[in-house]
């Protein structure tokens, strides 16, 4: 469903670490918005819930919701950190066109 890369892990483990919640897990949901009528939405969340599939690679838990789960088949999680800033990047193949600052798409 969703792969998290070697960068973006670490900088996942790193912030959780930060926080004091390395036992957490990073919540990754679609939800209605943007410029493009959907958007990326991600947090830390202390567990799974009965709804949610738990993905678990290189040493983090990632939690997707069902409804978010359709929109997120096959895509990759990554860390970008470069001169034009740092940031998560989701590189989401089922996204039609996306706005042009790239927070939101379209399915």
């Amino acid at each position: 469903m969703v792969t998290v890369t070697e960068t973006a892990a670490q900088k996942i483990r790193t912030l959780l670490n930060e926080q004091g919640n390395p036992e957490y897990g990073l919540r990754m949901q679609v939800v209605g918005g943007g410029c493009s009528g959907l958007s990326y939405k991600l947090a830390f969340d202390r567990e799974a819930t009965d709804q949610d599939t738990v993905i678990e690679e290189n040493g983090v838990k990632v939690f997707v919701d069902m409804k978010s789960a359709l929109y997120l088949a096959g895509t990759q999680l990554d860390y970008v950190d470069g001169l034009m800033g740092a940031g998560f990047k989701v590189n989401n193949p089922n996204a039609k066109s996306s706005c042009g600052c790239g927070e939101s798409f379209s399915a």
